[in-house]
């Protein structure tokens, strides 16, 4: 296996636009506690790591009430309980009206998104991809700011 990496994402609190929390600019990392918290099921080892650790390294200590696989379940699951939860800035992109995202204040954690492919593969999409990565990342990422 081979990895490729993309880009770096913050991760932000997403959580209802009704939420008591929603009306600061940022949220310190002990605020979501005694809150539904949605948080990153093991099926995402990474991400939940660098979560764990964040929430550990800041003293805190949360057990997620809802455990969710994927980003957009994540803000369907955040949407419908009222909670909160940590999700790699990207999130913003799915975000509906009724759920927004405050940024982390102080040390943000980071998650690193990565390509990783079969090195022996000769495929000529994999190949095409692989030329264009660069330009492709810089363009989505220029749409992001």
């Amino acid at each position: 296996m081979a990895f490729r990496p993309l880009v770096k994402e913050l991760l932000v609190v997403v959580l209802p636009s009704a939420h008591r929390l929603a009306t600061r600019k940022a949220i310190s990392p002990g605020d979501p506690v005694g809150e539904t918290f949605v948080g990153v099921s093991r099926t995402a080892p990474v991400l939940r790591a660098v979560i764990d650790d964040y929430l550990k390294r800041s003293g805190i200590n949360i057990t997620p009430d809802h455990e969710t696989e994927h980003v957009v379940m994540g803000v369907s699951l955040i949407a419908s309980t009222g909670g909160v939860g940590l999700l790699p800035a990207y999130a913003k992109n799915f975000l509906t009206g009724s759920v927004t995202s405050r940024p982390l204040k102080g040390n943000t954690p980071t998650v690193e998104l990565v390509l990783g492919y079969k090195k022996s593969d000769e495929s000529p999409v994999l190949k095409l991809l692989l030329s264009s990565l660069d330009e492709l990342v810089a363009r989505v990422s220029n749409q992001s700011h």
